[in-house]
């Protein structure tokens, strides 16, 4: 994928969404789940833009084309990780972390705060960024 996610419109970042979460989409899978749905038409057309683009390709299943994410899901959630931060956090992991962790509607388990503890860990002992 030659271009980040932070890149694309809005309503073309919705349909990357879906895309990424249904690993095989088609133009109907995708327009059930967007938010104030366009036409079948609008969402086909920007699934051709998202491939024309590079961001996704299409595949037969049949008699209709299905969309998969041409980048390594791994690469999106990364991608998208790093938009969330800079957007929202002013480029701060630590802003982000600690908004994360006070969310009032989810709290951690034990066994994630332990996972959590120990990926610190190892960061304080790589030495962080100084």
């Amino acid at each position: 994928m030659a271009k980040a996610l932070a890149n694309l419109g809005r309503r073309e970042r919705q349909i990357m969404d879906v895309i990424v979460r249904k690993p095989r989409a088609s133009v109907a899978d995708v327009l059930a789940e967007l938010p104030d749905p366009p036409t079948y038409s609008a969402v086909r057309g920007m699934l051709r833009l998202l491939e024309d683009k590079g961001y996704v390709r299409h595949e037969w299943d049949g008699p209709r084309f299905v969309y998969v994410a041409t980048a390594d899901p791994a690469r999106l959630r990364e991608d998208a990780v790093s938009h969330l931060v800079e957007t929202f956090f002013d480029n701060s992991l630590e802003s982000a972390m600690v908004a994360l962790l006070d969310h009032k509607e989810r709290k951690l388990s034990r066994d994630e705060l332990e996972r959590l503890a120990k990926l610190i860990d190892k960061a304080r002992k790589s030495g962080g960024r100084k």
